[in-house]
């Protein structure tokens, strides 16, 4: 069983930036697709972005952090990260990891098999 534990959320004020992680456990992790997705208090949960699995060099990310946010991933250490700048205020939110047994990954929640449990991530105005 593939356990995902994020770390790095916090506080930071507007413009700042905070790097997330997200350690894999029980698998193989370089075989599966990773994506990072969000929610924010009352709303739905909503895709950031994806990277591809081991081989395979897809990114996709969602268009409200496009330039702003870039995902990666270590595959030696299990370990796939966001790095967030520019942050602001909507971006405030729970941020999940997650993993799917696709190559490719994105942005449907549906094509993801692991969940973490989440890191909270507030950006003060």
């Amino acid at each position: 069983q593939v356990q995902l534990v994020e770390s790095g959320g916090g506080l930071v004020q507007a413009g700042g930036s905070l790097t997330l992680s997200c350690a894999a456990s029980g698998g193989t992790f370089g075989s599966y697709a990773m994506g990072w997705f969000r929610q924010a208090p009352g709303k739905e949960r909503e895709f950031v972005a994806s990277i591809a699995r081991s081989g395979y060099s897809t990114t996709r990310y969602a268009d409200s952090v496009k330039g702003r946010f870039t995902i990666s991933r270590d595959n030696a250490k299990n370990t796939v990260y966001l790095r967030m700048n520019s942050l602001n205020p909507e971006d405030t939110a729970v941020y999940y990891c997650a993993g799917a047994r696709t190559p490719y990954g994105g942005s449907w929640s549906s094509l993801y098999d692991y969940w973490g449990q989440g890191t909270q991530v507030t950006v003060s105005s």
